[in-house]
Order: C-alpha cells, then structure tokens, then sequence
C-alpha cells in the first residue's frame, strides 16, 4: 500500500507512513484523528456482545488510543440477501448502545445487500472520528524507563468466539470483553505522562506490544507472571494449543507511561469501569 498511494498525508495530520492505529487532518486549529476499520466475525453474536457492538467499539477505542476524544461513527453494513430482520435490529440496536456508552454519535452511514451465498452473513466497516485535545499519542513514542499498564485480562474476546465454536464449556461461562475504552485512556492521560497506548486486537498483547517496541527502537521486558489472564482463558488457550498473550481483545487497552507517572495513571485506571 506504500508503495502504490503516493500522497499519504493530508492538512499537515498524522501520516499513513506511520501504520498507527488512524491517522488525522488538522482543521482550523484543532486536529481531527480518524480511523477506519472493517469488522466480520463468527459467529455474529456470541458471549457477551455481537458484530454490532465490535464494530462501534473498534471505531471508538482506535481513536481513544491516539489520544483523542471519540464524539462520531460513520458505518457501512453489507448483509447477505435474505439476512433475518429480528437479527439485523438487534445489530443497529447493539451499535446504538455502544455509542452511547461512549458518548459518541452514529452520523452516517451506508447500507447493501449482495446476492445470497456470496457473502457469509454480514461484515460492517466503521470510520471513528476523535477530536484531539493534547499531545498526540503514536506507537512509536515508548521510551526506556516506560512503564506498560494493562487495563485488564487478555485473551477473553477471542477464547470466548473460540470456544463457542469448538463446543467447549467450562463451570463459568467465557464472555467477551468488548467495550468502549476512551473513559479508561482519558483518565489515564489526565493522571500522568502517557506516551503510547493500543488496543490489543489482532494478535493481542503480543502484537501490541511487539508494535511499540518496533517503532519505538525500545525493548520491552516483560514479566509473565503479573499479566492477568483469567484461569478459564487460560485452560481454553491450552486446550486449543493457543497463547492468551496472543490472542485478541477488543475491551482492554495497553498503556505505557513514564515511570515517574505510572503509579498514578494505574491508580487513575483502577478508578474507571
């Protein structure tokens, strides 16, 4: 894509060169981030949330981890031809309450049907829109004696679909942990010195993780042992010969703050929902 898109910045905004997790324009003095992302999954609904509800809150957190305030979603939905009405409500209702969740809009959108048995269901692309009200907060700004928060357990969204599909049960039912994260990353941001943050989605915490180091130039050392992982992920990830620290959240956010801050953005996390 680099290679091929020769004009890659706009209005003096974060670039695509940067891979983050959007990008921005700068408007008459106020820089706008904005993110775009496409969102399919099996099965639609599952534990603890469906399509809809991903959709939304991949928009928000994608904007929320750049260090902005999400206030919009523009969305596209393609169904299959013959998809149920019941099911499509309940996806439109599930956005509706995500977005209010977190305080954001549904603004527009676009809506098609492709021709049965050339689409699997449903997919619906998201476009978050996030006004940026401090410093910009990019992947490659971790610096050695960062300190990295995480805001919860990971492994939980994907174990949960993984689960469901291969049958397993287990004494506790695994529930996604799909969410809007921009109250947790603003009360991070207004506690300490946050230089980088990410949702771990594709390829979890590892992915993560493994991004900010890259485009840092920094290593980071981790400890096994205090990364929260819930004892019913954890035995699922076994049983499906998969790592949790690989595997996708889409309620969590990875926070990495000064050292000297750390203590208090963590404090200020612990406070949030």
């Amino acid at each position: 894509f680099l290679k091929t898109f020769t004009r890659r910045q706009a209005l003096d905004g974060i670039a695509l060169d940067a891979l983050d997790d959007g990008a921005s324009i700068r408007v008459g003095g106020t820089e706008i981030i904005l993110t775009a992302d496409g969102h399919t999954v099996d099965p639609i609904f599952f534990p603890g949330g469906d399509l809809g509800r991903l959709a939304v809150c991949g928009a928000i957190n994608d904007t929320a981890v750049m260090g902005a305030k999400p206030v919009a979603v523009l969305d596209s939905i393609i169904v299959e031809e013959g998809y149920p009405m019941q099911s499509l409500r309940r996806i439109v209702e599930s956005m509706n309450r995500a977005a209010a969740e977190a305080d954001a809009a549904i603004i527009a959108g676009d809506f098609k049907v492709m021709p049965r048995g050339t689409l699997d269901g449903m997919i619906i692309s998201t476009t978050g829109v996030g006004v940026l009200k401090g410093p910009r907060v990019l992947d490659s700004q971790a610096r050695p004696g960062d300190r990295v928060i995480v805001t919860g357990t990971v492994g939980d969204h994907g174990i949960a679909l993984m689960s469901k599909r291969e049958g397993l049960s287990f004494e506790t039912q695994l529930t996604s942990d799909v969410a809007p994260i921009n109250e947790t990353t603003a009360a991070a941001q207004g506690a300490g010195e946050v230089h980088a943050m990410k949702d771990p989605t594709r390829g979890g915490l590892a992915m993560a993780l493994n991004e900010i180091a890259a485009k840092s130039g920094t290593g980071i050392w981790l400890d096994a042992d205090r990364i929260p992982v819930k004892p019913s992920v954890r035995a699922a990830s076994e049983m499906l010969g998969l790592d949790p620290l690989e595997v996708t959240c889409e309620g969590r956010a990875v926070i990495v703050a000064s050292g000297e801050t750390a203590d208090a953005v963590l404090a200020a996390v612990r406070n949030t929902r």
